[in-house]
Protein backbone atom coordinates (compact mmCIF):
# COMPACT_ATOMS: atom_id res chain seq x y z
CA UNK A 1 0.00 0.00 0.00
CA UNK A 2 2.60 2.44 1.05
CA UNK A 3 4.36 1.53 -2.38
CA UNK A 4 1.34 2.18 -4.37
CA UNK A 5 0.94 5.81 -2.51
CA UNK A 6 4.89 6.67 -3.28
CA UNK A 7 3.98 5.69 -6.96
CA UNK A 8 1.13 8.09 -7.54
CA UNK A 9 2.68 10.38 -5.93
CA UNK A 10 5.71 10.65 -8.19
CA UNK A 11 2.91 10.37 -11.22
CA UNK A 12 1.32 13.57 -9.37
CA UNK A 13 4.54 15.65 -8.96
CA UNK A 14 6.07 14.73 -12.69
CA UNK A 15 2.67 16.04 -14.28
CA UNK A 16 2.91 19.11 -11.93
CA UNK A 17 6.36 20.10 -13.16
CA UNK A 18 5.56 19.02 -17.06
CA UNK A 19 2.49 21.55 -16.92
CA UNK A 20 4.74 24.53 -15.81
CA UNK A 21 7.52 24.06 -18.01
CA UNK A 22 5.31 24.19 -20.54
CA UNK A 23 3.71 27.38 -19.65
CA UNK A 24 7.30 28.86 -19.21
CA UNK A 25 8.11 27.58 -23.11
CA UNK A 26 4.79 29.49 -24.38
CA UNK A 27 5.41 32.64 -22.50
CA UNK A 28 8.68 32.78 -24.03
CA UNK A 29 7.25 31.67 -27.50
CA UNK A 30 4.25 34.11 -27.70
CA UNK A 31 5.46 37.22 -29.97
CA UNK A 32 4.65 40.21 -27.94
CA UNK A 33 1.92 42.64 -29.59
CA UNK A 34 2.62 45.91 -31.20
CA UNK A 35 0.39 48.71 -31.29
CA UNK A 36 -0.21 48.75 -34.79
CA UNK A 37 -0.51 52.60 -34.36
CA UNK A 38 3.52 53.40 -33.45
CA UNK A 39 5.80 52.74 -36.71
CA UNK A 40 8.25 50.17 -36.89
CA UNK A 41 11.45 51.17 -38.05
CA UNK A 42 13.43 48.20 -39.88
CA UNK A 43 16.79 49.39 -40.74
CA UNK A 44 19.23 50.62 -37.90
CA UNK A 45 19.76 54.71 -37.89
CA UNK A 46 22.28 55.52 -40.39
CA UNK A 47 25.82 57.92 -38.66
CA UNK A 48 26.21 61.37 -39.66
CA UNK A 49 28.71 60.48 -41.89
CA UNK A 50 26.60 57.99 -44.28
CA UNK A 51 25.42 59.02 -47.54
CA UNK A 52 21.87 58.03 -47.93
CA UNK A 53 20.32 58.24 -51.33
CA UNK A 54 17.30 60.00 -52.73
CA UNK A 55 14.26 57.85 -51.93
CA UNK A 56 11.62 59.09 -54.57
CA UNK A 57 8.78 56.83 -53.06
CA UNK A 58 9.28 56.55 -49.26
CA UNK A 59 8.83 59.88 -47.03
CA UNK A 60 11.29 59.10 -44.23
CA UNK A 61 9.99 61.87 -42.15
CA UNK A 62 7.13 59.45 -41.17
CA UNK A 63 9.27 58.06 -38.31
CA UNK A 64 11.65 58.92 -35.63
CA UNK A 65 15.12 57.31 -37.34
CA UNK A 66 13.45 59.49 -40.60
CA UNK A 67 13.64 62.55 -38.47
CA UNK A 68 17.29 61.64 -37.75
CA UNK A 69 18.50 60.97 -40.91
CA UNK A 70 17.37 64.21 -42.13
CA UNK A 71 19.03 66.43 -39.41
CA UNK A 72 22.58 64.87 -39.66
CA UNK A 73 23.05 62.41 -42.25
CA UNK A 74 24.69 63.09 -46.14
CA UNK A 75 21.82 63.66 -48.09
CA UNK A 76 22.27 64.41 -51.86
CA UNK A 77 20.31 67.31 -53.55
CA UNK A 78 18.42 65.53 -56.78
CA UNK A 79 15.28 66.40 -58.95
CA UNK A 80 13.04 64.74 -61.45
CA UNK A 81 13.06 66.33 -65.38
CA UNK A 82 10.08 66.44 -67.27
CA UNK A 83 9.59 67.52 -70.86
CA UNK A 84 7.09 69.88 -70.34
CA UNK A 85 8.68 72.23 -69.44
CA UNK A 86 7.22 72.51 -65.97
CA UNK A 87 8.90 72.88 -62.68
CA UNK A 88 11.15 69.55 -61.83
CA UNK A 89 10.04 67.67 -58.98
CA UNK A 90 12.34 66.44 -55.85
CA UNK A 91 11.90 64.32 -52.62
CA UNK A 92 9.10 65.69 -50.57
CA UNK A 93 10.83 65.65 -47.34
CA UNK A 94 13.57 68.06 -49.26
CA UNK A 95 10.78 70.64 -50.21
CA UNK A 96 9.68 70.42 -46.99
CA UNK A 97 13.27 71.22 -45.73
CA UNK A 98 13.89 73.94 -48.15
CA UNK A 99 10.60 76.12 -47.28
CA UNK A 100 11.54 75.79 -43.38
CA UNK A 101 14.86 76.88 -44.41
CA UNK A 102 14.42 79.80 -47.29
CA UNK A 103 16.05 77.68 -49.47
CA UNK A 104 15.18 77.24 -53.17
CA UNK A 105 15.99 75.04 -56.22
CA UNK A 106 13.68 76.76 -58.51
CA UNK A 107 11.76 80.29 -58.59
CA UNK A 108 8.02 80.30 -59.38
CA UNK A 109 7.05 83.04 -61.43
CA UNK A 110 4.47 84.19 -64.11
CA UNK A 111 6.45 85.91 -66.40
CA UNK A 112 9.49 83.48 -67.46
CA UNK A 113 12.21 84.72 -65.49
CA UNK A 114 14.95 82.14 -65.46
CA UNK A 115 18.27 82.30 -63.40
CA UNK A 116 21.90 81.39 -64.65
CA UNK A 117 24.21 80.49 -61.95
CA UNK A 118 27.76 79.15 -62.32
CA UNK A 119 30.22 77.36 -59.33
CA UNK A 120 33.42 78.51 -59.43
CA UNK A 121 36.13 76.39 -57.70
CA UNK A 122 39.10 77.18 -59.72
CA UNK A 123 40.43 79.34 -63.30
CA UNK A 124 41.19 77.66 -66.74
CA UNK A 125 40.54 80.76 -68.70
CA UNK A 126 36.89 80.43 -69.54
CA UNK A 127 35.54 82.87 -66.83
CA UNK A 128 36.34 85.99 -69.13
CA UNK A 129 34.99 84.27 -71.96
CA UNK A 130 31.65 83.94 -69.89
CA UNK A 131 31.52 87.55 -68.43
CA UNK A 132 32.23 88.62 -72.17
CA UNK A 133 29.37 87.14 -73.63
CA UNK A 134 26.87 87.68 -70.75
CA UNK A 135 28.31 91.79 -71.02
CA UNK A 136 27.20 91.58 -75.02
CA UNK A 137 23.96 90.36 -74.11
CA UNK A 138 23.38 92.71 -71.19
CA UNK A 139 23.22 89.44 -68.69
CA UNK A 140 23.37 88.75 -65.17
CA UNK A 141 24.07 85.73 -63.30
CA UNK A 142 25.49 84.63 -60.19
CA UNK A 143 28.65 83.57 -59.84
CA UNK A 144 29.46 81.00 -56.84
CA UNK A 145 32.94 81.58 -55.71
CA UNK A 146 35.45 79.48 -53.32
CA UNK A 147 38.41 80.40 -51.81
CA UNK A 148 40.54 79.26 -53.82
CA UNK A 149 39.16 80.73 -56.38
CA UNK A 150 39.27 84.32 -54.76
CA UNK A 151 42.85 83.70 -53.73
CA UNK A 152 43.69 82.99 -57.22
CA UNK A 153 41.62 85.06 -59.29
CA UNK A 154 41.12 88.20 -57.28
CA UNK A 155 40.42 91.05 -60.96
CA UNK A 156 38.04 87.96 -61.90
CA UNK A 157 36.01 88.58 -58.90
CA UNK A 158 36.14 92.48 -59.16
CA UNK A 159 34.88 91.91 -62.56
CA UNK A 160 31.84 89.80 -61.71
CA UNK A 161 31.28 92.68 -59.10
CA UNK A 162 31.35 95.97 -60.98
CA UNK A 163 29.73 94.64 -64.01
CA UNK A 164 26.43 93.69 -61.94
CA UNK A 165 26.91 90.35 -61.31
CA UNK A 166 25.97 88.16 -57.89
CA UNK A 167 29.22 86.70 -56.54
CA UNK A 168 27.70 84.52 -53.69
CA UNK A 169 29.54 82.14 -51.35
CA UNK A 170 30.66 78.44 -51.89
CA UNK A 171 32.64 78.29 -48.86
CA UNK A 172 35.74 79.12 -48.52
CA UNK A 173 37.57 75.32 -48.65
CA UNK A 174 34.46 73.58 -50.57
CA UNK A 175 33.98 70.93 -48.12
CA UNK A 176 31.14 68.83 -47.62
CA UNK A 177 28.78 70.73 -45.49
CA UNK A 178 26.50 67.99 -44.44
CA UNK A 179 29.66 66.15 -42.80
CA UNK A 180 30.43 69.26 -40.28
CA UNK A 181 29.68 70.88 -37.52
CA UNK A 182 28.30 74.21 -36.66
CA UNK A 183 31.04 76.27 -35.84
CA UNK A 184 33.17 74.88 -38.97
CA UNK A 185 30.40 75.64 -41.06
CA UNK A 186 29.64 79.15 -39.79
CA UNK A 187 33.89 79.41 -40.45
CA UNK A 188 33.86 78.53 -44.01
CA UNK A 189 30.58 80.70 -44.89
CA UNK A 190 31.97 83.60 -42.88
CA UNK A 191 36.19 83.05 -44.07
CA UNK A 192 34.74 83.85 -47.80
CA UNK A 193 32.77 86.67 -47.01
CA UNK A 194 35.64 88.01 -45.14
CA UNK A 195 38.22 87.35 -48.18
CA UNK A 196 35.46 89.00 -50.56
CA UNK A 197 35.37 92.22 -48.63
CA UNK A 198 39.20 91.94 -48.46
CA UNK A 199 39.40 91.91 -51.65
CA UNK A 200 36.20 94.53 -53.03
CA UNK A 201 35.91 96.31 -50.12
CA UNK A 202 31.91 94.92 -50.45
CA UNK A 203 29.80 92.43 -48.97
CA UNK A 204 29.12 89.00 -50.56
CA UNK A 205 25.91 88.53 -51.96
CA UNK A 206 23.75 86.22 -48.81
CA UNK A 207 23.48 83.11 -51.33
CA UNK A 208 25.12 80.15 -50.70
CA UNK A 209 25.83 76.32 -53.05
CA UNK A 210 26.59 73.78 -50.81
CA UNK A 211 29.93 71.94 -52.31
CA UNK A 212 28.57 68.62 -54.10
CA UNK A 213 24.91 69.68 -53.22
CA UNK A 214 25.57 67.48 -49.82
CA UNK A 215 23.21 68.73 -47.27
CA UNK A 216 20.74 67.71 -44.22
CA UNK A 217 18.44 69.93 -42.20
CA UNK A 218 21.40 71.03 -39.74
CA UNK A 219 23.13 73.19 -42.53
CA UNK A 220 20.65 74.56 -44.11
CA UNK A 221 19.57 75.66 -40.93
CA UNK A 222 22.78 76.88 -39.59
CA UNK A 223 22.90 78.46 -43.46
CA UNK A 224 19.80 80.29 -42.39
CA UNK A 225 21.10 81.40 -39.19
CA UNK A 226 24.27 83.11 -40.75
CA UNK A 227 21.37 85.09 -43.16
CA UNK A 228 21.90 82.93 -46.59
CA UNK A 229 19.54 81.05 -48.23
CA UNK A 230 20.76 78.57 -50.06
CA UNK A 231 20.88 77.56 -53.33
CA UNK A 232 19.96 74.39 -55.16
CA UNK A 233 19.33 74.33 -58.88
CA UNK A 234 16.59 72.64 -61.40
CA UNK A 235 18.62 71.94 -64.92
CA UNK A 236 22.16 70.68 -64.91
CA UNK A 237 24.06 68.09 -67.02
CA UNK A 238 28.10 66.86 -66.30
CA UNK A 239 30.09 69.54 -67.09
CA UNK A 240 32.15 69.68 -64.30
CA UNK A 241 35.17 67.26 -65.20
CA UNK A 242 37.67 69.55 -68.06
CA UNK A 243 38.05 65.96 -69.63
CA UNK A 244 35.31 64.70 -70.04
CA UNK A 245 33.00 67.45 -72.16
CA UNK A 246 29.65 66.65 -73.31
CA UNK A 247 29.58 69.34 -76.45
CA UNK A 248 28.38 72.74 -77.03
CA UNK A 249 25.78 71.36 -78.61
CA UNK A 250 24.91 68.68 -76.15
CA UNK A 251 24.38 71.33 -73.80
CA UNK A 252 22.16 73.79 -75.71
CA UNK A 253 20.24 71.13 -76.83
CA UNK A 254 19.85 70.06 -73.31
CA UNK A 255 18.97 73.57 -71.55
CA UNK A 256 16.43 73.95 -74.75
CA UNK A 257 14.44 70.72 -73.94
CA UNK A 258 14.45 70.93 -70.53
CA UNK A 259 13.78 74.76 -69.68
CA UNK A 260 11.44 76.03 -67.40
CA UNK A 261 9.98 79.36 -65.97
CA UNK A 262 11.76 79.86 -62.46
CA UNK A 263 14.36 77.39 -63.79
CA UNK A 264 17.75 78.13 -61.63
CA UNK A 265 20.60 76.94 -64.53
CA UNK A 266 23.74 75.48 -63.19
CA UNK A 267 26.81 75.69 -65.35
CA UNK A 268 30.40 75.20 -64.10
CA UNK A 269 33.09 78.01 -65.15
CA UNK A 270 35.38 74.86 -66.26
CA UNK A 271 33.46 73.75 -68.70
CA UNK A 272 34.58 74.31 -72.50
CA UNK A 273 30.87 72.90 -73.76
CA UNK A 274 29.39 75.39 -71.63
CA UNK A 275 30.96 78.63 -72.60
CA UNK A 276 30.72 77.23 -75.93
CA UNK A 277 27.20 76.96 -76.08
CA UNK A 278 26.66 80.36 -74.00
CA UNK A 279 25.52 83.04 -76.52
CA UNK A 280 23.56 80.61 -78.38
CA UNK A 281 21.29 79.22 -75.17
CA UNK A 282 21.22 83.17 -74.38
CA UNK A 283 19.81 84.23 -77.76
CA UNK A 284 17.15 81.37 -78.04
CA UNK A 285 15.43 81.37 -74.85
CA UNK A 286 15.06 84.83 -75.30
CA UNK A 287 13.74 84.25 -78.66
CA UNK A 288 11.40 81.81 -76.71
CA UNK A 289 10.05 84.59 -74.12
CA UNK A 290 12.47 83.81 -71.33
CA UNK A 291 13.63 86.46 -69.20
CA UNK A 292 17.63 86.42 -67.44
CA UNK A 293 17.02 87.92 -64.02
CA UNK A 294 18.92 87.74 -60.77
CA UNK A 295 17.94 86.31 -57.77
CA UNK A 296 15.68 88.93 -55.22
CA UNK A 297 15.17 91.29 -58.30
Amino acid sequence: MKKLFLLLFSLLLLLLLSGCTNDTMNDNLVPVTQNQNQPVIKTPVPTATETVPADKSENTSNTAAGAANIKTSTLSWYFVRNNQHQYPDTNADYKEMLTQNQAIYVIPNESQKIFLTFDCGYELGYTGQILDTLANRNIKAAFFITGQYIKTQPDLVKRMQAEGHLVCNHTYNHPDLSTIGQSKLQEEVTSLADSYRSVTGLEMNKYLRPPMGNFNANSLQWTKDLGYTTVFWSMAWKDWDPQQQPGADFVYQHVIDNIHPGAVILMHAVSQSDTEALDKIIAELQAEGYVFSTFGS
